[in-house]
């Protein structure tokens, strides 16, 4: 118990305490900007947003592009093959693996076909009463909200370097 209480001490710094309230302000802020946007999944635009502030400005930006281009694929594609094919395994499958080849050809890396991935999966594997197209582009608008207010808030408010504030609270 004493060796658990020491760990937590020494992982209690200013700079983490930082890091976690301006993640904070990038899900609840995205959260209201999706919803106020009258969009039916707005927690997209968090999660999104809780993924994005995880990274410094610089590193942020570059995946965030990644991000934005295979969740722009990954829409396109599962409205495609739903309209088309339908949800069944064979569709997702191989859409799962064209998108694979997709982002090879397009220069994105492995963020970017994740998201890709990602994005398929939501739009071809979950039933809604919607036209699949307006899901897929509600999708895409959702989790590009969560990158934008995620690049904002961390241009904002830079992510400080844990050498300028080392060290547990307590020791201050």
């Amino acid at each position: 118990m004493v060796q658990l209480a020491k760990r937590f001490k020494s992982r209690f710094t200013l700079h983490e305490i930082e890091h976690s309230a301006r993640t904070t302000v990038a899900a609840i802020t995205s959260l209201l900007a999706a919803g106020t946007l009258g969009f039916p999944e707005p927690y997209w635009a968090s999660i999104t947003a809780i993924i994005v502030t995880q990274s410094t400005l610089g590193a942020a930006w570059s995946i965030s592009v990644q991000r934005f281009f295979g969740t722009a694929l990954g829409a396109a594609m599962g409205a495609f093959l739903s309209t088309y094919f339908g949800a069944s395994l064979s569709a997702y499958g191989g859409g799962v693996f064209v998108l694979g080849l997709f982002c090879l050809l397009l220069g994105l890396e492995r963020s970017g076909y994740r998201y890709a991935g990602i994005t398929l999966a939501v739009i071809m594997l979950i039933q809604r009463s919607k036209p699949v197209w307006i899901v897929a582009l509600h999708r895409f608008i959702e989790v590009s909200v969560g990158i934008v207010i995620g690049l904002i808030l961390t241009a904002l408010w830079p992510e400080r370097d844990a050498a300028i504030n080392p060290g547990p609270i307590a020791a201050r």
